[in-house]
């Protein structure tokens, strides 16, 4: 639902193009190194014709199915279904004959990445061997967040999410964007973790697996690294065991009282780096409001706030210094206000997009989605026809003048 592009900031723009230019000169390595290792979701090659389409099968919480049964299943449905290209929810209960999907699976979501296609329309029907399946199944931990228990005033400094969060089911296929800004934060994250599972020189190749999304208040930013931790959590659950979402309360880690900002600082990350320390956990931090980490420190460089409050932000720095000798923690930030970014962090991000608000395209899929959702759960009833994709809705306006 939300728009892309890259911040209008010479030092980010140079950073980012080097980080570009090595992802390019990266990729045909990525993809032969694909069959060879675990690490990697599969993926087309580049010269292959054929369709990648991504099945997400949701087990439900009292299934006990073996996954690799559950994927052979799935697999033996999807030879006898008319696959159009896009995404869509499979109706496996019409479809299923011996009852076994019925009994374990919640749901299946078949995904198509346009930035993949271009040339092909939404809605085109297509052959079984024009397809090539990548099939992931999960199961949703029935746990909620836990709240930190060292707070301040009651304010809980982080949440932790153990994932694939039953609160973010849903989150990622939800969100409508103009250009391919999931699939390149999803092939960021791959060739970042590949890099650290190989072991490549860091001094050489930088890279901090640290992403920056920002723009105005309300247009999916946190919604957004929600989702990416979720996908990736199921994405990469052949290479990691477990996934956790830290979710930082970045207003939580200054403190009235003198000294004990730094403190707070150290023991979240303290906290995270228990986690890290586990090498089968693929552990996502998240700091929503980034920047009144930055506003504080510029606050007390200009005097106008104490000095504990630059020791905590410098704390913080050094602490996601720290985390890069973990190959399998990520750090996901949030802005709503672009000047009041510290150099000094954006230095430490990979990747800075902008989430702006959607154009005509996306507001015309979102309001497509919703009554698509309403229809179905027969909120809107009465002889409502289901709407065409935007690019087939011109068309027909198009034909229609």
């Amino acid at each position: 639902m939300r728009a892309f592009s890259l911040i209008a900031h010479d030092r980010i723009d140079s950073k980012l193009g080097a980080w570009s230019s090595t992802m390019s000169s990266c990729s045909s390595t990525l993809q032969s190194a694909k069959s060879s290792s675990n690490l990697c979701p599969p993926a087309v090659d580049d010269g292959d014709d054929k369709v990648l389409m991504t099945v997400d099968v949701c087990l439900k919480e009292t299934s006990s199915a073996p996954y690799p049964e559950v994927k052979a299943r799935v697999a033996e449905l999807l030879a006898s279904q008319q696959l159009r290209f896009g995404n869509a929810q499979l109706n496996f209960l019409s479809a299923s004959h011996d009852g076994y999907l019925d009994q374990h699976v919640k749901s299946i979501n078949l995904v198509c990445e346009r930035a993949n296609h271009p040339a092909i329309q939404e809605g085109t029907k297509l052959l079984f061997w024009q397809v090539e399946f990548a099939i992931y199944v999960f199961q949703l931990c029935a746990e909620g967040p836990a709240d930190s228990e060292d707070s301040e005033d009651g304010i809980s400094a982080y949440r932790e999410f153990e994932l694939p969060a039953r609160e973010f089911h849903g989150l990622w296929e939800s969100l409508i964007y103009d250009e391919a800004v999931k699939q390149r934060l999803v092939t960021y994250a791959a060739t970042a973790l590949y890099f650290s599972d190989r072991q490549v020189d860091q001094q050489l190749i930088a890279f901090n697996r640290t992403v920056l999304l920002h723009g105005p208040a309300g247009t999916g930013k946190t919604s957004l690294c929600k989702a990416l931790a979720q996908h990736l959590s199921v994405r990469f659950q052949y290479r990691y065991r477990h996934a956790q979402l830290i979710e930082v309360n970045a207003h939580s880690l200054f403190s009235k009282y003198f000294s004990e900002s730094g403190k707070l600082v150290g023991r979240l990350f303290a906290r995270i780096q228990e986690q890290v320390e586990e090498k089968d956990t693929l552990v996502f931090v998240l700091i929503d409001e980034v920047e009144s980490l930055t506003s504080a420190r510029q606050s007390a460089v200009a005097g106008n706030e104490p000095a504990d409050a630059i020791r905590a932000v410098n704390a913080l720095l050094t602490q996601l210094d720290a985390l890069k000798a973990h190959t399998n923690v990520m750090v996901l930030t949030t802005s709503n206000i672009t000047e009041a970014i510290d150099l000094a962090f954006l230095d430490r991000a990979d990747i800075k997009a902008f989430i702006g608000p959607p154009s005509w395209q996306a507001r015309y899929e979102i309001l497509r989605s919703c009554i698509t959702e309403l229809q179905a759960k027969s909120v809107l009833e009465g002889h409502f026809k289901a709407l065409p994709p935007f690019a087939e809705a011109m068309a027909t306006c198009v034909l229609q003048v």
